[in-house]
């Protein structure tokens, strides 16, 4: 069957005819076999003499969901365990001058999974259609379904795949840190590393533009591979939330040159000028954050993938969501930590219209294997091309470590609680040393709700009146209460009989919140 890339199976087959629309009726249970099975994609490809004379020839994975074997040539380039990250392999021993061929194998996560938690159970809170042992995998967590979606296992080429070539170096990380201490002037220090493939005098010029205005340039020299630039910019142009004032943007290019001057590579990020705080509660104030140096009241919501298959999410249709967010004076949004880390297009809309991101990083409602030192070092690489990638835009408020998990941690494992020193070793320890290290500037909380913020529930799962809402203020990063669709939403999945009382086993199938959400919906 023809594949598209990125994408993901379950679109390449629906595309091919060979599955039903999945969410049509109860079609979710009968494509179950697709997550069950493995998967494997081919093609070929050209390489030229020129191509392999570089130094270095590599195959950068930007996302492979999930356990997949890559093999080039017949020959096996690497395994990988971890949709979340960005892998980058050799690739110069397996390639040849002509026509080449790639295959990546996908394992089903499945028994894997299952496995795993026969040997050691993970307590999580999952519905009666999830499959257990989701944090055994680092994959998309409510791909195992949540109580708002489907089970889907997706597998595939999810993001970007290409081959890289350079001569005598590339840049390999670009941070930037600000100093705001003098009022009338920003300074920007530039943290350069490149990675080198031979002994010679490389530069960088850095420049910062705003409105395609230079602001400010300098030239630094790179001793190890490394250079620190400062810069000044004067008269800067802060940022703000949406609702204060406005969000201008700077941008900020490296260019690497090398021995002979030439422009080896090149790097862009686009930044917003200010500061960010995070007010601890006193008598008066819950918790709060502060924007240069202003307290403001957060207002927003929670966001959750946009689409079981990420691959059909656009960048229009996050934009969209965005400007809907902005249009009913929302300045705030959590990214839940039940997805993955989302594309830097939704970021960069965040950017441009002011919506604050209160990030978390994807651990969801389940005990983790901390104690696994393999799963450890995974995880530490997942936060590092993660942080790496995002760090530099305006718009994330605070790195968040999970998801209520500390709702479920007690001193001791149990079959009902994570132990608090395996808690405390991920998320207070892991996490936090490599935020800490790789944006030293940026806002950290272990988990949410543990910073005096609340996630408040009891109306919804606790069955109490909506005046229990006014019961309780402060920073509510979850509440909320279920509702349907728009009936054009509901007429696409349902047939007219379907449609004769929210109970019948269809809307009843489409129903993942326990305790007779339909009924509660109704009433």
């Amino acid at each position: 069957m023809p594949a598209k890339v990125p994408g993901c199976i379950h679109t390449d087959l629906l595309a091919a005819g060979r599955i039903p629309d999945p969410f049509y009726r109860d079609n979710e249970q009968a494509i179950q076999w697709v997550g069950e099975t493995n998967w494997t994609y081919r093609r070929t490809f050209e390489v030229s003499a020129a191509d392999l004379a570089h130094d270095r020839v590599l195959l950068r994975c930007e996302g492979l969901d999930t356990l997949a074997t890559v093999r080039v040539n017949g020959q096996e380039l690497a395994r990988t365990d971890n949709m979340f990250r960005t892998w980058k392999f050799d690739a110069k021993p397996v390639l040849k001058a002509g026509t080449n061929a790639i295959e990546i194998s996908f394992e089903s996560v499945l028994p894997y999974v299952q496995k795993c938690n026969a040997e050691r159970t993970l307590f999580e809170w999952s519905g009666p259609h999830e499959p257990k042992g989701r944090a055994w995998v680092r994959k998309e967590p409510c791909n195992f379904g949540w109580d708002w979606g489907p089970v889907f296992i997706t597998f595939g080429i999810w993001k970007n795949i290409e081959l890289v070539t350079f001569d005598e170096a590339r840049l390999d990380d670009v941070a930037i840190l600000q100093d705001h201490s003098d009022k009338k002037s920003v300074k920007l220090t530039v943290q350069i590393a490149a990675e080198t493939t031979r002994s010679s005098a490389l530069q960088a010029v850095v420049t910062v533009t705003q409105d395609r205005k230079r602001v400010a340039q300098s030239m630094v020299s790179l001793t190890n591979g490394k250079a620190v630039s400062e810069l000044m910019v004067t008269d800067p142009q802060l940022w703000w939330p949406a609702g204060m004032r406005k969000q201008p943007l700077y941008e900020v290019r490296v260019d690497l040159l090398g021995s002979n001057h030439e422009v080896l590579d090149s790097s862009v990020k686009r930044i917003g000028l200010r500061t960010i705080e995070l007010l601890s509660a006193d008598k008066t104030h819950s918790i709060r954050f502060a924007v240069n140096g202003v307290p403001f009241f957060a207002k927003g919501a929670n966001w959750i993938p946009a689409d079981p298959f990420a691959s059909r999410v656009t960048p229009e249709k996050l934009r969209r969501y965005l400007a809907d967010a902005v249009a009913v004076n929302m300045n705030t949004l959590r990214f839940w930590g039940g997805g993955y880390y989302e594309e830097d297009a939704l970021y960069d809309a965040c950017d441009e219209m002011g919506v604050l991101v209160w990030s978390d990083c994807k651990f969801a409602c389940s005990s983790y294997p901390a104690f696994n030192d393999t799963f450890m070092e995974n995880v530490r690489q997942e936060i590092q091309d993660n942080v790496r990638r995002l760090r530099h835009h305006p718009s994330i408020a605070v790195w968040c470590g999970n998801n209520e998990i500390s709702l479920m941690t007690k001193p001791e494992w149990s079959n009902k609680s994570m132990g608090k020193a395996d808690y405390d070793k991920l998320f207070s320890g892991l996490i936090a040393g490599e935020i800490k290290a790789l944006a030293p500037q940026a806002l950290y909380v272990p988990g949410s709700p543990e910073v005096g913020d609340l996630h408040f529930w009891q109306v919804w799962h606790g069955g109490k009146s909506f005046d229990a809402y006014r019961t309780f203020n402060g920073f509510m990063s979850e509440f909320g209460f279920q509702s349907f669709p728009e009936p054009r939403t509901v007429d696409s999945y349902t047939t007219d009989e379907d449609r004769a009382s929210l109970h019948t086993p269809i809307m009843e199938w489409h129903q993942r919140s326990s305790g007779n959400g339909n009924k509660k919906s109704a009433t």
